[in-house]
């Protein structure tokens, strides 16, 4: 069930951070800064101050960084409040999150919004629709890789049957933003000729995130089986041209 807590949003360089509102109302500035936040004394003249929401967001932020890895390296399931309270402190935990699901769930829901806003930078209008779509997948393709927590992420939501990414709310309409690009580079595509007619952005979008999600998903047990590195900044460059190749075959092919 969608918790009844009132939501609130910190957007920063880091993206668009759901923050639970506290009833407590908000602490003092500093009084959750981190260690990392405190300028050595001979620079602190030097440093223009932190603002509350500033600090408050790099908070967050630490706290999210700490329990994605957690997430990543042991599941929902063996993931646990205390190692990640280790890094962090249950004082700051607890006063941003109710408990271990609201924190796994703003996990997934910033790896998601992060793929997304990465997705919105590619520029898919200069040059034909062949070449805006090239550049997407293959901007997929290296995202992927470079960010395999995602994928991780995503494989143990899948373990989950979906049940936290519905209790995200927007985190639907966000991800529309990746089908609403492959809806214009398609228009593009069909008014120049170039793209078969009817093809399915939804379509689109599964076959490249399947193509994009297997060289990280599957890296290991591929390297083991068959002596295949795929982590290696020419495998991923050589991977991302053949999954562009493979896809605008299939959307530019015409009976």
């Amino acid at each position: 069930m969608q918790t009844a807590r009132e939501n609130r949003v910190i957007v920063g360089r880091t993206g668009a951070i759901p923050v639970p509102a506290n009833r407590r109302g908000s602490p003092a500035a500093g009084d959750f800064a981190l260690s990392s936040d405190v300028p050595p004394a001979d620079s602190a003249a030097k440093r223009p101050r932190r603002s509350h929401a500033e600090t408050r967001e790099a908070t967050i932020n630490q706290i999210i960084d700490i329990a994605t890895a957690e997430f990543v390296e042991k599941g929902l399931a063996g993931a646990r409040i205390d190692e990640i309270a280790g890094k962090a402190t249950k004082r700051k935990i607890y006063y941003y999150f109710e408990g271990k699901d609201e924190l796994y769930r703003a996990v997934l829901e910033r790896a998601y919004r992060r793929v997304r806003s990465s997705e919105d930078s590619v520029d898919i209008e200069q040059g034909s629709a062949v070449e805006a779509l090239r550049r997407l997948i293959e901007h997929d393709v290296h995202y992927h890789s470079e960010h395999p927590e995602l994928v991780r992420l995503v494989m143990n939501e899948n373990i989950h049957r979906a049940e936290h990414i519905r209790q995200i709310e927007g985190l639907q309409s966000s991800n529309r933003r990746v089908i609403e690009l492959l809806e214009r580079i398609i228009a593009r595509g069909e008014a120049e000729g170039s793209f078969r007619k009817g093809i399915d952005p939804v379509d689109l979008h599964l076959n490249m995130t399947a193509l994009a999600f297997y060289n990280v998903s599957n890296q290991f047990t591929f390297a083991h089986n068959f002596g295949v590195d795929m982590t290696s900044a020419e495998a991923i460059a050589r991977r991302a041209r053949q999954v562009a190749d493979i896809i605008i075959a299939w959307v530019t092919h015409k009976d």
